[in-house]
C-alpha cells in the first residue's frame, strides 16, 4: 500500500468553488429546458381555459329557462 499524505483541511475556497460548479451546472440545465417548460405551461393553460369554457357553456344551457311565447 502506498503511503498517503495526511488529508489537508477543507477551506472556504474549496467549498465555494465546489458550490459554484454545482450551481453553474444546474443553471445551464435550467436554461436548456426553459423553452420546453414554457411550451408545456402554455399548453396546460390553454387546455384549462378550453375545459372551463366548455363546462361553463354546458352549465349555462342546462340552467337557462325555455320561454314559450304565444300570440293570442
Amino acid at each position: 500500500m502506498p503511503p498517503t499524505s495526511p488529508p489537508r483541511p477543507i477551506t472556504r475556497q474549496d467549498l465555494e468553488s465546489a458550490f459554484a460548479g454545482a450551481i453553474g451546472e444546474v443553471q445551464s440545465e435550467a436554461k436548456a429546458l426553459m423553452p420546453q417548460v414554457v411550451v408545456v405551461v402554455a399548453a396546460v393553460a390553454v387546455t384549462a381555459l378550453a375545459v372551463a369554457y366548455i363546462l361553463g357553456r354546458r352549465g349555462g344551457r342546462r340552467r337557462s329557462a325555455v320561454v314559450e311565447i304565444r300570440r293570442l
